[in-house]
Order: C-alpha cells, then sequence, then structure tokens
C-alpha cells in the first residue's frame, strides 16, 4: 500500500526518558537537564553528528518561552541551529514531530530533531495577578476553568460523563487498568524497554518508568472514585502528570540515503479536531475519524500497532468500542495509565513507542502501519499514521 505522496521525512531514531513522579527521579532536573541526553543518544542511535542538525522544535507545555533553545545549547547543537518551542498542551510533542516532517518535506531542512520535553517539578509557578490591593494572588493550573465550580478537574468529569454515555462500569475500567499494568510488566521483563529508554543515571530505576510499579487488581479496585458515590475514576485507573522526555530524528530522504537507507518511520497522514470542552474525553475518538476519513479507502486491516495517551481506562475503553480496534495492538506494552502522562513530551513519546514496535525490534519487515493519537485539554484531538520505511 502506498502513501498520498512521495515522502520526502524519515523519522531514522527515537529515544525517551523514563518518567518520573512530579517530586520523583527528576525533581531536580530542567527541561534541558532531561532533554540533552535523549537527543545526544538519538542522534547517537542516527549517526549523525550534533553539528549536522539544522532545527530543534520542542513541545512544552509548562515552561513558558522558548526552552527549545535552551534544550538545543544544552545538547551541543550548533549555534545556527533554530530552535522553536510549541504549545498545544499534550499535543505538543507530536505537533513538533509533525511540523519537523512537514518542513523537511518542504525541504526547508534536512536533518531535524524534535519531540518533547516536561519538568513539571522545576517548572515556574503560575499566579494569577490580583484584581485589586486587597486580593491576595492565587495559583493558577494548565487546565481552564471549567463551566461550573467543582473540586473535580474538567479532564476528569470529561471523562466521567463518557464513561456513562458509553455504559462503562467501574470494574470495566480497573479490569483495564491491570491489563494494562500487566502488558507493561511482561514487556519490562523481556527487556522491551531496552534500547528506548535512555537512563540518564547509570541506576537500575531509571531504566524504567518509576509509576509503573506491581499493581494488584486488590490495590487498583481498592481506591476511592474522585467524585463519589457514583463515580468510576479513580487513582489508578486514570494517568497523572510526570515528568520526562522524547525525541526524534527526521531527516531528508537524500540524509536518510546517505546514511543507508536504515529502518525508519514515514508519515502517512494527521488530523486534528476540536469537540466541545465538556465532552474532551472524546477528542481522540473525533482525530481519529477525521484521519480515517482524510485516508478514504484505506485498509485498516494493515494497521498492526496503535499508542493512544489515555487520560483515563474509560477514555481508552470509548476509543476501542467507537472505532473498532482490536485490543491487541492498541498499547501492547502498556499505556499511560501505568506509564504516566508527560504532557507536552506524551505525543513525542507515543511515537517513540511506535518507533520500538514497528522499526526497532522489527527492523527487517518494511510494511508496517501505526497510528498515534490523544487528546488535549479544552477539547482538542490529534492523530497520525504512520508507515515503516
Amino acid at each position: 500500500m502506498s502513501t498520498a505522496h512521495e515522502a520526502n521525512a524519515y523519522i531514522v531514531s527515537a529515544r525517551r526518558s523514563a518518567l518520573g513522579r512530579i517530586g520523583g527521579m527528576h525533581r531536580n532536573r530542567r527541561v534541558e537537564a532531561l532533554a540533552a541526553p535523549i537527543i545526544a543518544a538519538a542522534l547517537e542511535d542516527a549517526g549523525i553528528a550534533a553539528g549536522e542538525v539544522q532545527e530543534v522544535v520542542v513541545g512544552n507545555a509548562s515552561q513558558g518561552g522558548n526552552p527549545a533553545r535552551l534544550v538545543a545549547l544544552a545538547a551541543g547543537l550548533p549555534f545556527n541551529a533554530t530552535a522553536m518551542t510549541i504549545d498545544r498542551e499534550s499535543g505538543s510533542g507530536l505537533d513538533a514531530i509533525l511540523h519537523a516532517i512537514r518542513s523537511i518535506d518542504r525541504n526547508e531542512a534536512d536533518i531535524v530533531v524534535a519531540g518533547g520535553v516536561e519538568s513539571l517539578s522545576t517548572a515556574p509557578w503560575r499566579i494569577a495577578k490580583p484584581k485589586s490591593v486587597y486580593q491576595l494572588p492565587h495559583f493558577i493550573g494548565l487546565e481552564p476553568p471549567a463551566a461550573s465550580p467543582s473540586d473535580v478537574p474538567q479532564s476528569l468529569l470529561a471523562s466521567e460523563d463518557l464513561a456513562e454515555r458509553h455504559q462503562i462500569s467501574r470494574a470495566a475500567q480497573d479490569a483495564f487498568t491491570m491489563n494494562s499494568h500487566l502488558r507493561a510488566e511482561t514487556a519490562r521483563e523481556a527487556k522491551r524497554f531496552h534500547g528506548e529508554i535512555v537512563p540518564l543515571r547509570a541506576t537500575r530505576e531509571e531504566m524504567r518508568d518509576e509509576s509503573a510499579i506491581g499493581a494488584t487488581l486488590d490495590d487498583i479496585e481498592a481506591e476511592t472514585p474522585f467524585a463519589p458515590p457514583d463515580g468510576t475514576l479513580t487513582p489508578a485507573n486514570t494517568a497523572h502528570p510526570h515528568d520526562g522526555a522524547a525525541f526524534v530524528v527526521v531527516v531528508s530522504k537524500a540524509v536518510w540515503e546517505r546514511l543507508g537507507k536504515p529502518p525508519a518511520l514515514k508519515l502517512v497522514a494527521s488530523a486534528a479536531e476540536g469537540v466541545a470542552p465538556e465532552i474532551e474525553a472524546e477528542a481522540p475518538i473525533a482525530a481519529m475519524t477525521k484521519l480515517y476519513r482524510r485516508l478514504n479507502g484505506f485498509d485498516r486491516s494493515v494497521v498492526r500497532a496503535m499508542e493512544l495517551g489515555e487520560t483515563s481506562a474509560a477514555q481508552a475503553i470509548a476509543f476501542m468500542s467507537s472505532l473498532g480496534i482490536d485490543d491487541g495492538i492498541m498499547n501492547a506494552e502498556g499505556g499511560s495509565i501505568v506509564r504516566g502522562h508527560a504532557l507536552g513530551a506524551s505525543g513525542a513519546i507515543l511515537v517513540v513507542r511506535l518507533f520500538s514496535r514497528l522499526v526497532r525490534r522489527q527492523a527487517s519487515t518494511r510494511d508496517g502501519y501505526g497510528t498515534v493519537s490523544l487528546g488535549t485539554i479544552g477539547g482538542l484531538g490529534l492523530a497520525a499514521m504512520f508507515e515503516t520505511a
């Protein structure tokens, strides 16, 4: 099956850090300290010198300013390499990679490093400016205020509503969560994350995602819902913000050929779609639906791997049922519920995971298709399809 156009951009390497809880393993690492070793490892994998990189595109949602420049300098890239930061909340890292691909497709660059990084542990605080000298300042989060006041974040309420509309029980969500943990544990024991995760220190702890611990179904079922008494979402069956970084190296066809045509990923198509904020949990469904509509006539049965950056088990279950997806190909080695949700890095992590599944471990097979998808705060969904080269 051929793509809609002759691809000129190739993802030739992809790496990420282990994800750490806020205040956890990455608690003292700023974005540049998190990102630089990942970029160095990705460039080494690709056989490309840092001095050859022409642009760095970084997805980030919490830092402010243009941390991409800090990342580029910390990674030892040339001073004349341009650097740009993209912020579309959780979609930032995927958007950064898509921007790099389009830049190379337009012959504006030959070698671009792109991905995402989030250091919530060291990110600056956001404080609302008081309206008068009598009002105290207060902290504001990344999520926009909900239409109705509630102690439960809008994103969780949206997933709760999604579970109710799709009649997804608490038991089904907990079972999905347990299965995701088991998949991640199986992959870890089989060393499937080796070559993907870059340990920032030579310790066993930094070779695994910090939250990917051995949960039991009893532990998961014992958690208290966020919205009692009838709520179904809990701290166990939802994804939590984490620190982490993920980057890929994107090159032109000429550079790919110069490198000896290594196994790579090529973009087939991408799509973004918005939904009403109160149903934001459905955004990935809307984006994937739009992507398949754009690829009219595409044989979905050839898709061998799917990575969804789910915010909750309810969202993942609704995604699969709405789109008729085989449970065996989606998040086959665990999802965001297990490893954590690294905001601006999340979309890039999905691409790195897809690279591992389709390229890193199946380098001799060049006929694979895979997708990545996720939603962002406020009701925006993103999806992209890639094929092996």
